[in-house]
């Protein structure tokens, strides 16, 4: 006989079968009798946020300083559709997720009532996998195929719709067991050695690093690459992670996404060798290809959607960024020999006066001559931020305009110590934050925030309250959005700012922070930024601090 067992608890039972330690959720009524389960699961813990976009960016944030599967459950249709945001965030970072909602019982579902939607229709777009559950029985295949869905690269969010009767029922189920599916696969012997071979001929190579270094834990494999090529070593035009190690001596920065600067930067290079990247992902438009005619693209990668998607590629390997790695940096050093030790050499001098470590000392001289300007300088603000935040803090990143020069000042170091914004869909800091320091409770973590971005998502300070998280969120106020201005003026000419200025009425960070249980100060003089931050960051428990800098154009 199997053991008998309501589909609430089964579904919870599962998720912990699966490693989920928190769900991550905003409930209604439908959800009722998941809540009603938690009382028999304690271990699992329930995180609350205040609206459905917040709480799949706050799992997002979780799973991407972890590299965990994460679950969260939204309420219905209108809460699906409140988190199709951040969803399309967690999609374009390939965060492992498990996005479910309950759905109005079968049967009273075809009557339409209030909130009833068709939940797979709206979610399938955005995930790899959905699908809604119609029998109890279906129920541990459903959530264990979700799950290996989720977790197999190229990773994603699957969705599960979870009708009131299925979790309401009762019956006797098998619940299986976990899957993983192990990908870390590399290159065959002949492929690995026509790609050392390509490399070798290459005179000029250089490297475009992206989040497959963060997801298979290669930032040394790839710093050793770039070490025994003696080449230059970028980021993607998108650096939303910590994407290579950015004092090894190759390491040049991340590249722009403006299509003539990236097509000058490439143009002196005779082989482009891309580990896990979508190397030149854009943002506007531009008649300038960023890749320079005829140099040719050696691409390695896990996702094979991103390989050679708009360059062809000259070789194209399938294959696990770290463990490709490991077995050609020791190929090139056979094959290479003396001759390639001596180029080698050669060539991490001639970086040395231009590379990351050497053009950070010009950019805190320059910058540090700001220190007295009044309003306060957004570069000068993100210095002291870098300077004076723990050596161990992680780092989440949504200034936009005034974290401009983060990637240029402040290291990577380890693979969940950077996280920033990265398909463009503002508001999504605040909450990674929370998710990111829930994920590392021995950590501290720094949000680094904008204004505006800072006011799609503004009710995550009430969760990292609530769970008195070592989260110090500083927000940069420019009284608008300071990009766009910046864009209409360049773009268009244009210095008529409609829409894009929050100074008739102000509006008051710290007052907010401190009605959602925060401990709040405000910054205007320069002076202040260094010890005020410095004494924050050492404090334990969540605190905001608005600095007030110059929003001219």
């Amino acid at each position: 006989m199997k053991n008998r067992i309501t589909g609430r608890s089964a579904f919870l039972a599962l998720l912990k079968d699966e490693g989920i330690t928190h769900l991550f959720g905003n409930p209604g009524t439908t959800e009722l009798p998941i809540m009603h389960a938690l009382k028999d699961h304690p271990d699992l813990t329930y995180v609350m946020a205040m609206q459905e976009s917040l709480v799949v960016a706050i799992a997002d944030g979780y799973s991407r300083a972890s590299g965990r599967l994460v679950a969260c459950n939204v309420h219905v249709a209108p809460g699906l559709g409140n988190a199709m945001g951040s969803l399309y965030n967690a999609q374009f970072t390939g965060t492992p997720m498990i996005l479910t909602a309950g759905q109005q019982e079968q049967g009273h579902g075809l009557m339409e009532p209030l909130l009833y939607g068709p939940l797979v229709r709206m979610a399938e777009p955005l995930v790899k996998w959905a699908v809604e559950v119609t029998r109890l029985e279906d129920l541990p295949r459903i959530v264990r195929r979700a799950a290996k869905i989720a977790t197999t690269p190229p990773t994603g969010p699957v969705f599960i719709s979870l009708p009131g009767d299925i979790l309401n029922s009762e019956a006797g189920i098998e619940l299986g067991r976990l899957t993983r599916v192990d990908t870390r696969v590399k290159p065959s012997d002949e492929a690995l050695k026509a790609l050392t071979a390509r490399i070798l001929k290459a005179q000029r190579p250089v490297i475009i690093a992206g989040d497959e270094i963060v997801k298979s834990d290669a930032l040394q494999e790839a710093a050793d690459l770039a070490a025994v090529l003696g080449c230059p070593a970028f980021q993607q035009s998108t650096p939303y992670g910590a994407h290579f190690l950015s004092e090894s001596p190759c390491f040049m920065g991340a590249l722009s996404r403006s299509q003539p600067q990236v097509r000058e930067v490439l143009s002196p290079y005779d082989l482009l060798i891309v580990l896990g990247a979508d190397p030149l992902r854009m943002s506007v438009h531009s008649e300038v290809e960023p890749l320079p005619e005829g140099l040719p693209i050696a691409q390695i990668g896990l996702v094979e959607w991103d390989l050679a998607k708009n360059y062809g590629a000259e070789i194209a390997l399938k294959a696990d960024v770290k463990e490709t790695l490991r077995a050609l940096v020791p190929a090139l050093k056979s094959a290479g020999g003396a001759a390639l030790e001596a180029r080698a050499k050669q060539g991490i001098a001639a970086l040395a006066p231009n590379n990351w470590t050497a053009r950070r000392v010009s950019i805190v001289e320059q910058i540090s001559k700001a220190r007295d300007r009044s309003p306060i300088d957004p570069d000068y603000l993100a210095l002291q931020v870098v300077e004076t935040m723990p050596d161990n803090a992680i780092l989440v990143d949504e200034g936009l305009t005034s974290s401009r020069q983060i990637l240029a000042l402040r290291p990577h170091r380890d693979r969940y110590g950077y996280h920033a914004l990265a398909s463009g869909g503002i508001g999504w800091g605040l909450p990674a934050s929370v998710g990111v320091s829930l994920a590392n409770p021995d950590r501290p973590v720094v949000c680094f925030s904008g204004d505006g971005s800072a006011m799609y998502s503004i009710q995550a300070l009430w969760t990292a309250a609530r769970h008195k998280l070592p989260l110090t969120v500083v927000i940069a106020n420019n009284g608008g959005y300071r990009i766009i201005k910046q864009r209409l003026l360049a773009f268009h000419g244009d210095d008529h700012y409609v829409g894009m200025d929050f100074a008739d009425p102000p509006v008051d960070f710290t007052g907010m922070a401190k009605s959602l249980g925060l401990e709040a100060t405000r910054i205007s003089d320069a002076k202040d930024l260094k010890s005020t931050l410095a004494s924050a960051f050492k404090r334990p428990g969540a605190k905001l601090i608005e600095v007030m800098v110059d929003g001219t154009v």
